[in-house]
């Protein structure tokens, strides 16, 4: 039975602290002094049951993990919910991603980047000294490819790159060979060639276009990167304060409390907002990375890296998009974009690495794992 001593002696005081402010950057960048702050209050009531998700994650002991089926029961289940949500899911911008139930809507594309960090982290610390076989980077891929492949279809393009660059994160850290990496490049050049081809929607094929060349179609697919770059550019140093940004709350600047949030922040916060923000994410990568050093085994080391992935994929994808470097794949910045599913699964992510670190041993570097 654990005690508050048990409990206090996982709890990360300094990653929880980074996690709680930039999770507040994002709510008050919600925060407008005229018209509805209804995504404010949503969101203000999300980070109260995420916060309750991160000190409950932190209790268990997940060892059990490492050994018997659970993982591949999670995978399994998770791939059942993400084809069910294709047969009966509630259409939300084209996409039908999302379960609606009533008070709330879940999405199951977001606990599935976690549990597939999980899988992963399984496979490769069983096989940690072949992990040079290259049968085992394709068995891996396989894993990914599922949750990836029915995700794609959704269509949520965004998370289904997040998920690519999980798996591929994760490899490279895992220990692949040069000469195998190159062929995963290949392979995934390749797939992008037949899913231009076969797979793309046209929406999806004019924002790589418009990626290419973002003024060719300022009023049609370009409008939102367009506008976006305006609003981080128009921050300058100081920004134009908490609530007074024109992009956003003006309405120029469309989905500015998710796939645009960071620049609607850079609008209101400025470089120098935006110089804390990076800042704030770097201490939180920091923290991962400290813990899969210190991590009871490969599985506790991969777990915690799998994690730093998965935030620092979603961080900058999405910083990308909106400053016109990146195609627009609507993707959330981790922690402040509104949203209940992506909060919940990132701070269920950070518990559980802070659980892990209970068990810690003080020996190891990340140099083990490759």
């Amino acid at each position: 039975m654990y005690t508050v001593r048990n409990l206090l002696n996982g709890f990360d005081w300094i990653l929880s602290g980074a996690v709680l402010t930039i999770t507040f950057f994002g709510l008050v960048t919600m925060y407008t002094f005229e018209g509805n702050n209804l995504f404010f209050n949503r969101q203000a009531l999300w980070i109260l049951i995420s916060t309750g998700v991160l000190i409950a994650a932190v209790i268990p002991d997940y060892r059990f993990l490492r050994v018997g089926n659970t993982t591949f029961v999670l995978f399994l289940v998770t791939t059942a919910l993400l084809i069910l949500v294709l047969l009966i899911g509630e259409v939300t911008l084209g996409a039908r991603s999302r379960f609606d139930l009533g008070a709330f809507s879940f999405q199951p594309s977001d606990p599935a980047k976690l549990i597939l960090i999980a899988v992963l982290a399984k496979y490769f610390s069983k096989r940690h000294e072949l992990i040079g076989d290259f049968r085992h980077i394709f068995v891996s891929g396989l894993y990914a490819l599922v949750f990836f492949g029915l995700v794609f279809v959704q269509p949520d393009f965004g998370s289904a790159i997040i998920l690519f660059f999980i798996w591929l994160g994760m490899i490279l850290v895992s220990g692949i060979r040069v000469h195998h990496l190159l062929l995963v490049f290949i392979a995934g050049a390749l797939a992008f060639f037949v899913m231009w081809q076969f797979a793309f929607q046209d929406y999806q094929k004019a924002r790589i276009i418009t990626f290419l060349d973002p003024l060719s179609d300022i009023q049609g697919a370009g409008y939102n990167a367009y506008q976006s770059t305006i609003a981080v550019g128009s921050g300058q140093i100081w920004g134009k304060g908490v609530g007074y940004g024109t992009q956003s709350k003006l309405q120029f600047l469309p989905e500015y409390e998710t796939d645009f949030i960071f620049a609607a922040f850079a609008e209101e916060w400025g470089f120098l907002g935006v110089l804390i923000l990076f800042t704030l994410f770097g201490v939180v990568v920091w923290r991962l990375l400290s813990h899969a050093t210190h991590g009871a085994s490969n599985f506790e080391r991969l777990f915690s890296v799998g994690v730093a992935v998965l935030l620092v994929s979603h961080f900058f994808v999405h910083i990308g998009m909106n400053i016109g470097l990146l195609p627009v794949t609507g993707t959330t910045v981790p922690f402040m974009s509104y949203g209940g599913s992506h909060l919940m699964t990132e701070f269920l992510g950070i518990g559980i690495s802070m659980a892990m670190q209970r068990y810690r041993r003080v020996d190891y570097s990340l140099s083990d794992l490759g």
